[in-house]
């Protein structure tokens, strides 16, 4: 903190101002000293007024044997504090300094009761059931998706999640991983992560609401559809429902096609895994909302941030992997779900970054808003006036288009009706004058992988396209050498990027 004009600024974001210590209303600091610790820690700050101007304590020594005192009877456990006294122009203040604690829940004790507080922002509030139960798991360093049930682990099969590790890893499934897993308990229980990979799950918030609204705002919608399952198959019926009513558009380049997607397939896999993942399961009758708008897919889940920041305040670039189910989240990384670093805020808009028709201002926004979490992705291909004409979008992603000219029976082409199908044409543009040998079929797939999933392995084009691995690395190599692909970002894992316009980035 600095003082400034005799007025204390406080670089802390928790921390409170009183200007003298209430002996007789005990509870209106110590529940701030509670909430401290349940949370990120903070100060108080005595013989500060309300605005920050420094009015001093006339008797600092005994207040501060008051405050510790008091934090001794009304407070269990007792957190850990520091009385540090402040000596400024002949006043001297007093800050309470409160550790995050290890031990929660903290609680303030009066005439046999025990309340928890948490901070809210500039204030000190009484924890609701689901905040006082992430406290106590907290406090015994356990997650919820790791707590052991009372279920028998005989009486429920894992078949869809036994075969969805066979077809993503390529690897034989081993009944013992469950329990290597964290699923099932050493005496055959299951454990709440368990639950949720069963068969036939039953946990009730396990859900997840699927929405395609008309126009911008949610008025009318035109489908909607709740599933209740496993979260393997939350997964893919999210992505199925997001894939049918979301739309990819392309266009003829001199000798190749070029797919214009109005979203990153990958970023909004690595969107609705993340949600899955990081919610809160302990928030009973919250699911996951998968919104679908014409200029945005939104995705919303219980939760907030762990650590009890905003997100949209914070650096993505620079925010720690803090897991809130870390049973749940090394299951999505067994299945290739997901990486072990928690690179996937930056996954998400480095991908999106990566197509051909992205602008500036369209990457993807995070944003936490009380206990929930929101993830937005932009239309690449919408604009102020609505969906941007096929002849803008052309133009956009390589001004050298412009000398082609656009054949007017094709350029009026529309995407139709929607829910007939997910891939819809924006036109052609003629040839040019000067004829180009096009890319064989395994060259194009593989341009059209790349513009799905920035990220994808060589491996894993080999296995979606169906040839030798061999016959990849020659055909990328191939590519690389004509100068339409490139590989960047190596510290990163590395992203596929198409190169539109070669002569003008040499």
């Amino acid at each position: 903190m600095q003082i400034h004009n005799n007025t204390l600024i406080a670089e802390c974001s928790a921390y409170d101002f009183k200007e003298m210590l209430e002996r007789k209303k005990v509870k209106s600091w110590l529940k701030s000293v509670s909430a401290f610790a349940n949370t990120d820690g903070g100060s108080l700050f005595y013989g500060v007024n309300d605005d920050g101007v420094i009015v001093g304590l006339e008797n600092p020594q005994a207040d501060a044997d008051f405050i510790s005192e008091m934090i001794k009877a009304r407070l269990d456990p007792v957190p850990e504090v520091q009385l540090i006294p402040i000596e400024h122009e002949g006043h001297t203040l007093l800050e309470v300094k409160v550790k995050a604690g290890t031990l929660t829940p903290y609680y303030y004790y009066q005439d046999g009761t025990r309340t928890a507080y948490v901070r809210v922002g500039n204030e000190s509030v009484e924890c609701n059931s689901q905040q006082l139960l992430s406290l106590v798991l907290k406090g015994t360093h356990m997650t919820w998706d790791s707590l052991p049930t009372q279920v028998d682990a005989s009486k429920h099969s894992f078949i869809i999640l036994a075969n969805t590790f066979r077809e993503q890893t390529h690897q034989e499934w081993n009944d013992k991983y469950l329990e290597s897993f964290g699923l099932v308990t050493p005496d055959s229980k299951l454990t709440n992560a368990g639950l949720l990979f069963v068969d036939n799950c039953t946990v009730f918030q396990s859900r997840i609401f699927c929405t395609r609204w008309t126009g911008l705002y949610k008025d009318d919608a035109i489908s909607s559809v709740e599933h209740r399952a496993n979260l393997v198959l939350l997964l893919k019926y999210g992505m199925d429902f997001i894939k049918n009513y979301t739309m990819s558009g392309w266009v003829k380049m001199p000798n190749y096609r070029l797919n214009l997607p109005d979203y990153s397939d990958r970023a909004i896999f690595e969107g609705l895994v993340n949600h899955l993942i990081h919610r809160d399961y302990t928030v009973m009758g919250g699911e996951v909302h998968i919104d679908i708008y014409d200029d945005r897919v939104e995705l919303v889940s219980p939760g907030a941030m762990l650590d009890g920041t905003q997100i949209q305040d914070r650096d993505i670039y620079k925010v720690p992997s803090m897991r809130r189910n870390p049973v749940i989240a090394d299951m999505f990384t067994q299945l290739d779900y997901m990486e072990k670093r928690g690179s996937g805020l930056r996954k998400m808009r480095e991908l999106t970054e990566k197509l051909p028709n992205f602008m500036p201002g369209k990457e993807p926004q995070y944003q936490t808003e009380a206990i929930s979490f929101y993830t937005t992705f932009y239309n690449l291909n919408w604009g102020e006036n609505g969906r941007i004409p096929i002849e803008e979008v052309a133009n956009r992603v390589n001004s050298s288009l412009e000398k082609y000219s656009i054949d007017e029976e094709s350029s009026v082409k529309t995407f139709g009706d929607l829910q007939k199908s997910s891939v819809k044409t924006f036109g052609d543009l003629q040839n040019s004058s000067v004829k180009q040998k096009r890319l064989g079929r395994t060259a194009q797939s593989i341009l059209d992988l790349v513009i799905s999933d920035g990220s994808i392995s060589q491996d894993k084009m080999a296995e979606k396209i169906g040839v030798s691995k061999r016959a990849i690395e020659m055909q990328i190599a191939n590519l690389k050498a004509k100068g339409l692909l490139v590989r960047e970002g190596a510290d990163h894992g590395g992203y596929w990027r198409i190169v539109i316009n070669p002569k003008a980035e040499e």
